[in-house]
């Protein structure tokens, strides 16, 4: 097979902003496909790519298999006239395949497997399956020949980043996703200014640091201004899972020269990870400083939610997190629905949120994460929100 241009080198910057750019408004177009609310031809281009810091992914067990994760976009094969392509870094086996395909109630197996094609990186390596792709003009213009009509086909991927959008732009079909210029928002820092534009609660803190300097002065305020505070939780812009979590706990005399000091002994979450390195990758992503709240009961519930091209913010979900490591911070799985006691004001909070990033021209899949806790434990559930996902 002989590639066919565009390639990845012919680009400039600016050319593929502009050709990005040009390709949103086919969005409108198969918006109602991808809600499955016609039985219209169109193509899922389905990337499952962890673009990612990699020393985060490397903390993850059995991160191989998260390529699996978006499986579930299978789903759209329901849709008799549609068609998926997923991409992986490796084959998957055949009994993994088969197992999704059988979940697709009232379609026949051999029916959804006839429009679907998987393909294959054939690489092992741990580096983002975009960048992969990217790599293998053939495999783009494989990609290219498996959709029946790229007029009717869209990208969708874990999480949006540049290399997202130059494989949007080689493949000529939209990113149902993010547009990285957008990407602040999905960060730590990004998400608490997103919070106070939406007018919802969230933790005591200082957004937007960039080293152990910014840290520790952060610490020293927010004392200050919580003159109880016993811990704090440092966090990375950009981490994920609750590895990029850190927690700070105040010494007991109370001075500003003290804090400095302590920070050598902040407990990351990760056991293996030594103070000097987190900072290493403070200073590289940034990030931020809350108060840890203290209570005898508390939860960490999630609202899930699309943007459409059209500003319109579309619940899907709540759900329960399920947490654990030695801070508390390590997402473990989940529980669906959300608690009755809050699951209604977490939807109307996070659907706050999501009028503004559509404010912003977000159009995005997105969780906002909340921390619910109780002072009593008879007593009600206050609510304050901790963090935006802009991914899957």
């Amino acid at each position: 097979m002989i590639p066919k241009p565009p390639f990845a080198s012919d680009l400039t910057l600016e050319q593929e902003r502009a050709v990005f750019e040009s390709l949103k408004p086919r969005l409108l177009d198969v918006w109602a496909n991808i809600n499955g609310l016609e039985d219209s031809h169109c193509t899922a281009v389905v990337v499952p790519s962890l673009t990612l810091d990699q020393d985060e992914l490397r903390k993850l067990e059995g991160v191989s298999f998260y390529e699996e994760r978006l499986l579930f976009l299978l789903i759209r094969l329901r849709n008799p006239r549609a068609h998926v392509v997923y991409v992986t870094s490796q084959p998957l086996h055949p009994v993994v395949l088969e197992y999704y395909l059988h979940l697709l109630a009232g379609v026949p197996a051999s029916h959804a497997r006839a429009r679907l094609t998987m393909l294959c990186a054939f690489d092992a390596s741990p580096r983002p399956l975009t960048q992969k792709i990217l790599e293998r003009p053939r495999l783009i213009q494989r990609i290219r020949n498996a959709m029946p009509d790229p007029s009717r086909a869209f990208l969708t991927v874990f999480n949006s980043t540049p290399l997202e959008r130059k494989l949007a732009v080689l493949l000529g079909i939209p990113l149902n996703g993010l547009d990285p210029e957008q990407a602040y928002f999905g960060t730590k820092s990004g998400s608490r200014r997103v919070f106070r534009e939406a007018g919802v609660p969230l933790p005591e803190g200082f957004e937007d640091l960039r080293d152990e300097r910014d840290v520790e002065y952060a610490l020293a305020e927010l004392r200050h201004r919580r003159p109880g505070v016993r811990r704090a939780v440092v966090k990375l812009n950009d981490s994920f899972s609750g590895e990029g979590n850190a927690v700070f706990t105040y010494p007991p005399g109370g001075e500003h020269a003290e804090i400095g000091p302590a920070l050598s002994g902040i407990e990351t979450a990760v056991p293996t990870e030594t103070a000097d390195h987190y900072f290493e990758k403070f200073r590289r992503m940034g990030g931020i400083v809350e108060e840890f709240i203290e209570a005898p009961e508390k939860t960490s519930p999630s609202a899930q939610y699309r943007t459409s091209p059209r500003g319109e913010v579309v619940a899907i979900s709540t759900h329960d997190q399920i947490l654990g490591g030695r801070s508390g911070q390590i997402y473990l799985g989940c529980s669906f629905p959300a608690r009755d006691e809050y699951r209604m004001a977490i939807t109307e909070m996070g659907r706050r949120v999501g009028h503004v990033l559509a404010s912003k021209g977000v159009v995005s899949r997105y969780g906002v994460d909340f921390l619910a806790f109780r002072p009593h434990h008879d007593g009600p559930w206050d609510l304050v929100a901790l963090e935006i996902n802009l991914r899957v």
